[in-house]
């Protein structure tokens, strides 16, 4: 489910059949959209296609590893493969996320995203390749605001499929971080996703990441699924 729901709400520019591979194109858009995956059973010599086909592209030789794929992860790893950030994904009934008391005027609803959120963004490493993905996203969709005070202080991208919602790129600007925005986001897209007919929400974020998954527990989500990528050194 959640590799649908990633495909279907972060989007790659175009993907390519080699072999049994799907190769992504990213367009700078970052690994979870340039990744090569598995579709069918793979052996040591189709691994050479697939380098070929994202050398190709300009991008790195990279491959998405899901859960069950323990014969394609030591396959990569004989072939002098490492791994590289592991992910986990959390999700959660948004019956539970919407009961969260949200503070009034905390977060605010905007598509296309304004200026000031891509401002934020682009200072937490997320610029114009990510943005074009969450531009290429099919409707339903928004951009969070979120304020403190008087003052803009972060953003977030939301979107559905079907009964299923996935945040993405939240970013809390340095000077506010650590005084609950994020939380009240992650509460805000719930609320929105909610009343597209949605009925849960995940998001992925990095195994190394405590503290955000610190917050996505106290928020009652859990872990519904996780993978990682393994990248030519």
């Amino acid at each position: 489910m959640i590799d649908s729901l990633l495909a279907a709400t972060w989007p790659t520019a175009g993907i390519t059949r080699v072999g049994p591979w799907a190769i992504r194109d990213g367009q700078g858009g970052g690994s979870r959209v340039s990744a090569a995956t598995a579709e069918a059973p793979v052996s040591a010599p189709d691994i050479a296609q697939a380098e070929q086909a994202m050398l190709a592209l300009g991008q790195p030789r990279l491959f998405m590893v899901r859960q069950a794929e323990a014969e394609l992860d030591a396959l990569l790893d004989r072939a002098g493969y490492q791994v590289m950030d592991p992910v986990l994904a959390y999700g959660a009934p948004l019956a539970a996320l919407c009961g969260v008391p949200l503070p009034p005027k905390t977060a605010f609803r905007a598509w296309p995203p304004l200026a000031i959120q891509a401002e934020i963004w682009a200072a937490g490493g997320i610029g114009p390749a990510r943005l074009a993905i969450m531009d290429r996203a099919p409707h339903p969709k928004t951009a969070l605001l979120g304020r403190m005070g008087d003052s803009p202080a972060g953003t977030a991208f939301v979107a559905c499929q079907g009964a299923h919602a996935m945040l993405h790129a939240l970013e809390i600007a340095p000077p506010f971080r650590r005084q609950g925005l994020a939380r009240y986001l992650v509460i805000a897209a719930a609320r929105w996703a909610r009343g597209q007919g949605a009925q849960n929400l995940s998001l992925v974020v990095t195994r190394a990441n405590d503290g955000a998954r610190a917050l996505y527990a106290s928020l009652g989500m859990g872990v519904v699924g996780q993978y990682h990528y393994r990248i030519r050194p």
